[in-house]
């Protein structure tokens, strides 16, 4: 009986996502594998005055998204607290690295009732329009924009300044 050694190892198949040309030399963990690596969820509370990064949100699991019941309608969320997840991409510019796409996504939260509204197709095409270098936020309210607003610029303020005028004058600062 022959044996082939190849039909008893497990075949791995990966679709490949890079931003960065994999070929860099180093050739280490991570290489050929999906990356997301340049885009990041910040969180914004405007009930709360605060704004913070959670990883969690990249899987639906931020601290504002967990022990709730999703619902696809907002009206069965009506007494619902205010959030945006923003999904913020850096990339690097001649000038180093810069806030690439900021885009806003609205999740109103209701614990009363372990009910949460969130358009998961407005999520997805928000994480796709800010890795692709879009502004998505004039449909933010005043407040939670100036809590975004002030964090960008606090959180790496080279970052801020390197950034296109078109984002600093949508998020002015406040007085």
């Amino acid at each position: 009986m022959s044996t082939d050694n190849s039909s008893n190892k497990k075949k791995s198949n990966q679709f490949t996502i890079m931003k960065d040309d994999s070929t860099d030399g180093h050739g280490g963990y991570g290489v050929g594998s999906i990356s997301l690596e340049n885009i990041s969820p910040v969180i914004i509370d405007p009930n709360e005055d605060r704004a913070f990064v959670d990883m969690g949100a990249m899987h639906a699991r931020s601290e504002i998204e967990r022990r709730v019941k999703f619902l696809p309608n907002k009206e069965e969320v009506p007494n619902g607290k205010l959030y945006w997840i923003v999904w913020v991409t850096v990339e690097r510019g001649k000038n180093g690295p810069y806030y690439h796409g900021v885009c806003g996504s609205e999740v109103r939260v209701d614990r009363s009732i372990k009910r949460a509204y969130k358009s998961m197709p407005e999520h997805v095409n928000h994480m796709d329009k800010s890795m692709k270098g879009k502004y998505i936020i004039d449909h933010m309210d005043d407040k939670s924009k100036q809590l975004l607003g002030e964090f960008l610029r606090d959180f790496k303020p080279e970052m801020w300044e390197n950034s296109p005028d078109e984002l600093k004058e949508a998020l002015p600062k406040g007085e």
